[in-house]
């Protein structure tokens, strides 16, 4: 078994900015949806986060798990005040304007319509349902627990109550699901635990074998 392990990082590396994440998953470069999840801030306005630190999980329900959510982000506000929102899947033809609510992010702004992209209101919830987003889930918030004690972010579960698919997605014959056209993935700038050399954030697409 020609394996190394890695349980601490070099002094050297002590002092790079990491923007909040542990060096562990750069080193892990585990890929994992990317999503937009949006919901009405409290003067109305649209709201968008990109969201990659989440799974799903069922029983007779169907939830969703964010692992990671800010408690200082207006998702964090939506999701514990409103407890409502939608988790919008992109494809890469509108990934760019899905990157741009990320500068578009301000209290009093639309950050989709700033963005670019259209939406409609949810039908269960009170929330936006993004047009160019080819997968739509309504959803109600359940719970909310620290990630630890005295952590900045929080684990969130939502409940899935509605679900919006393009019919050219879910038939297989046509965009279907996955390759060129269907869900994207995160890829956390893959980082090599030898030489500290980091690749640039990458989005990936996953195929599904015939």
């Amino acid at each position: 078994m020609n394996k190394k392990q890695f349980f601490y990082i070099p002094d050297e590396m002590k002092e790079r900015e990491w923007y909040g994440f542990n060096w562990l998953e750069h080193v892990t470069a585990i890929p994992a949806p990317l999503v937009l999840v949006t919901g009405y801030k409290q003067n109305g306005a649209a709201n968008a986060t990109m969201q990659s630190w989440f799974c799903f999980s069922s029983e007779n329900e169907f939830y969703c798990i964010f692992g990671s959510v800010n408690k200082g982000s207006h998702m964090y506000e939506i999701a514990t005040k409103r407890k409502q929102m939608v988790i919008n899947f992109p494809n890469k033809n509108c990934i760019d304007r899905c990157m741009d609510t990320v500068k578009n992010n301000g209290y009093e702004t639309d950050e989709l319509s700033a963005s670019g992209l259209h939406y409609c209101d949810g039908s269960k919830v009170d929330a936006p349902v993004v047009d160019e987003c080819f997968l739509n889930l309504e959803c109600e918030t359940v719970w909310e627990k620290e990630l630890f004690e005295g952590s900045y972010h929080a684990v969130l579960c939502v409940k899935i109550v509605n679900v919006w698919m393009d019919e050219a997605h879910y038939n297989s014959e046509k965009l279907g699901r996955y390759g060129e056209t269907g869900y994207l993935y995160n890829v956390n700038a893959p980082l090599n635990p030898e030489t500290w050399e980091t690749d640039n954030e990458e989005f990936a697409i996953l195929w599904a074998k015939d």
